[in-house]
């Protein structure tokens, strides 16, 4: 793909990782509500110019019921992945995701990106990116519980099997701030919405994160 060359190239003079902005990862659990907080602070901050929210590619269809994203089938996935389209990629309950690779230009030229991420792939964003805010957004298991049956993708037994999974991983580091989304979506996206308020003062000031 020629822009995710032209991109490669720009960047290749620069050394890793990659710093001046801000990349903002998001992780949580199935039913914590990520979409929702991203998408309370994408209104709240619509005219914000600094502010980047990435656009996912995904080997699922869109629909309404989940989020607003680019589509690739498996083998045309594959295909970018392997021309370069993607600054990070992975693999999670049988899809393929990307995150697009103009994402790197974005944070080298000082914005703030936000993206839904695995947590899988933290320690690879740690090392891409000089300065890496991660926000987990949590739930209680009640309310995971309840979010994901309302979805009706999975059976009782699939549901409880994902939150097991959930349960057994933890983040640490200065890095990290945790954000309880059980409640209203107002008091989630408030907090949420302050760390992307400090991510754009440190990008207006490099060097401080």
């Amino acid at each position: 793909m020629m822009v995710s060359a032209l991109i490669e190239r720009e960047l290749s003079a620069e050394t890793f990782p990659i710093r001046d902005g801000v990349f903002v990862a998001v992780v949580g659990p199935s039913g914590a509500g990520k979409d929702t907080v991203i998408g309370y602070a994408r209104a709240r901050f619509a005219d914000e110019t600094r502010l980047e929210f990435v656009r996912r590619v995904i080997t699922r269809p869109s629909d309404a019921a989940s989020e607003d994203h680019d589509t690739l089938a498996d083998a045309a996935f594959v295909e970018a992945e392997a021309d370069g389209a993607f600054a990070i990629s992975w693999e999670a309950h049988g899809l393929r995701y990307g995150i697009p690779a103009d994402v790197d230009w974005s944070v080298a030229n000082g914005r703030v990106a936000v993206a839904n991420v695995s947590r899988a792939i933290i320690p690879v964003l740690r090392e891409r990116y000089a300065n890496l805010a991660i926000v987990e957004i949590t739930a209680s298991p009640e309310v995971l519980a309840e979010r994901l049956a309302m979805r009706g993708r999975e059976s009782r037994g699939e549901v409880l099997a994902r939150l097991a999974r959930s349960a057994n991983v933890t983040l640490s580091g200065p890095d990290v701030t945790s954000i309880d989304n059980s409640g209203a979506r107002e008091a989630a996206g408030e907090r949420f919405a302050e760390v992307l308020r400090k991510a754009m003062a440190f990008s207006d000031m490099p060097g401080l994160i």
